[in-house]
């Protein structure tokens, strides 16, 4: 596949993490506040999310510029995974997603709870989260079935340095 695809971001989302180091991952990120400051002429969009008690956030992974990795080591295990398997930020398109509470929504911002994301990254798409659509009652999560406690977990340094990162 030779084809190229672009995107434009639809607005910032603003956290307290001006690094990822030290930021909360995933679920440990609950209390964390943050707004979700999109451009205005997308304010109309936005209508009736305040209903959803969560969203999903699509993004760009922004900071740094690691080298894509196939295997990586991910914060919750000590052994090298496929990328795929992870929700690392060193991918061949460097897109992240978020589920956040959705707090409240004015104009064009959404307030949000359960922000775990570097301040200033630029947003692509807000979804509503629908658990009959994004959680099924079947789901295995693989390698994370012996993770203790995967909501307690910080980010480190590790996709940070290329030169970390990066496995042959």
């Amino acid at each position: 596949m030779d084809e190229s695809i672009e995107y434009t971001p639809i607005g910032r989302i603003r956290t307290p993490f001006d690094d990822p180091a030290g930021m909360p991952i995933q679920a440990a990120a609950t209390a964390t506040g943050g707004t979700v400051e999109l451009e205005e002429r997308f304010a109309p969009g936005v209508a009736d999310l305040e209903e959803f008690s969560h969203a999903i956030l699509v993004y760009h992974f922004h900071r740094g510029d690691p080298e894509p990795s196939l295997s990586v080591t991910p914060f919750l295990d000590e052994a090298d995974r496929g990328v795929f398997a992870t929700r690392a930020p060193v991918r061949p398109n460097r897109i992240g997603l978020s589920v956040v509470r959705v707090v409240a929504v004015e104009g064009a911002t959404i307030t949000v709870e359960g922000a775990d994301v570097v301040d200033g990254t630029p947003l692509l798409d807000v979804k509503p989260f629908v658990p009959t659509f994004d959680a099924p009652e079947d789901a295995d999560v693989g390698w994370l079935e012996g993770v203790d406690d995967p909501g307690a977990v910080t980010a480190d340094e590790r996709f940070t340095d290329a030169d970390e990162v990066n496995r042959e």
